[in-house]
């Protein structure tokens, strides 16, 4: 088995979100960016350049959108969210002013035609994929329109520049071209921002899980020694009271119960702290080969054979590492998905060296398809299938290798090339896991 088997990065490499919800302010505040550009625009060309343009009927456009701006503050919350459809409502709405706008202008010939994306990226990052498309497919079909009728664009003189036909069909796919591919652009980058995001979530959420089991073990001990002294003085008194009380009162049987009850106290307290002290040694420190056992464990029984097997590269001792709860689950998840897919066997391998610490987790399965190994790793990549709340959302190994990452290792994913299956190989420089040497 070659190096690079073991170590393929080589020695030196080292809860749902809301959807489709917009600010109304974030809207009304990009539509006055675009009323003020469009007025700008239009004075100019037309008294500073020179330009022949209906000017009233270009004018009146913007003033209706000013309008319905207006309207909007004064009507509507501004930190309201805007609905789905209200948000569609509202971005059609500027696709419309605009190209009523172009329309007056040139057309597909004005080079502002360009602005149209704008919208449709909003849409597309903001919303589900019906209203993104329905904002989209207004824009298309108002270039469509524009490119059967508009008015000629402004030129010197007041004469009108008129292009050949082919010209203007080809500004049109380029233009249709340019949406759409900026449209799926968008759209790929907010799924993934939002993906992140869900994952990212989970993820925390498993660590605090983690970190709050871990918080049990301290907080028994602070219970052992706060309870201690009242205990010990309740015992004192309840004997004291013993001695005093007559034999065959009534009270003496109360009086030895305290007693009894308050030693019980003492006893449970006392045990608490002895596991707590044992399980600091036990926790804190596990040989390399247990922890391997420790995250195959609960994956043993449920159909194909799962075996650790440890073997040493070159020189240095075995390593004991420190007991990381992300390090275990980690390993665990790969062991669990490939006991998924594996026809008969799972073999988790370990090796250590000097300065590093390996892992591969291997099955006799199909192996990765050509499409997830290019994409696992990353969020909801799955070849299960599931519904929220159900499993198969592709989570599991996306928490698993952010976890061993965030424990100063490193992942990669590939294919056994015979006789075939899955394998996951891991890296950790000793340094960042290994547990320091035991006192005395």
């Amino acid at each position: 088995m070659s190096e690079s088997d073991w170590d393929p990065y080589g020695g030196d490499a080292h809860l749902t979100p809301v959807f489709g919800r917009l600010r109304l302010r974030t809207l009304v505040m990009l539509r006055w960016l675009a009323v003020g550009g469009q007025t700008l625009t239009i004075l100019i060309v037309h008294f500073l350049v020179g330009f022949e343009l209906p000017i009233g009927f270009c004018l009146g456009l913007i003033a209706m959108s000013a309008l319905v701006n207006t309207w909007l503050t004064l009507a509507v919350p501004p930190q309201k969210f805007a609905r789905d459809w209200e948000a569609f409502a509202q971005l059609g709405f500027d696709v419309l002013q605009m190209c009523a706008l172009l329309t007056l202008t040139g057309g597909l010939q004005n080079p502002f035609v360009v602005m149209l994306a704008a919208p449709i990226i909003i849409a597309v990052a903001a919303l589900p994929a019906r209203w993104s498309g329905g904002v989209a497919a207004i824009a298309i079909a108002g270039t469509g329109a524009m490119w059967l009728w508009s008015l000629p664009l402004p030129w010197y003189g007041g004469d009108a520049l008129d292009l050949p036909g082919m010209y203007v069909f080809g500004l049109w796919a380029a233009i249709f071209i340019a949406v759409a591919f900026t449209a799926v652009y968008s759209w790929r980058v907010s799924q993934e921002g939002k993906r992140m995001a869900t994952a990212l979530a989970a993820t925390q959420s498993v660590l605090s899980r983690e970190q709050r089991l871990s918080a049990l073990g301290a907080l028994s001990a602070a219970a052992a020694h706060e309870l201690g002294t009242p205990l010990a003085t309740i015992q004192l008194t309840a004997k004291e009271m013993l001695r005093e009380i007559e034999a065959g009162s009534p009270l003496a049987e109360d009086a030895d119960l305290l007693v009894t009850q308050a030693r019980r106290c003492r006893d449970i307290l006392k045990r608490l702290g002895e596991v707590q002290e044992a399980s600091d040694v036990r926790h804190d420190r596990i040989e390399f080969h247990a922890a391997l056992e420790e995250a195959s464990a609960p994956l043993r029984g449920l159909g194909p054979v799962v075996t650790v097997e440890v073997t040493e590269a070159g020189s240095g001792d075995p390593p004991v590492l420190k007991r990381i709860p992300e390090l275990l689950y980690g390993i665990g998840n790969f062991i669990e998905n490939s006991v998924d897919f594996a026809a008969s066997r799972v073999v988790v391998e370990g090796r250590w060296d000097r300065t590093n610490i390996y892992v591969r987790v291997l099955d006799d399965g199909p192996g990765f398809s050509s499409e997830i190994l290019s994409k696992i790793g990353e969020p909801y990549v799955t070849t299960r299938s599931g519904t929220p709340g159900q499993g198969g959302l592709g989570l599991g190994v996306f928490i698993a290798k952010t976890m061993i990452e965030k424990s100063g290792g490193v992942v990669r994913f590939d294919n056994v090339p015979a006789p075939g299956g899955a394998v996951v190989s891991i890296r950790w420089p000793r340094k960042r896991v290994e547990a320091p040497p035991a006192l005395g």
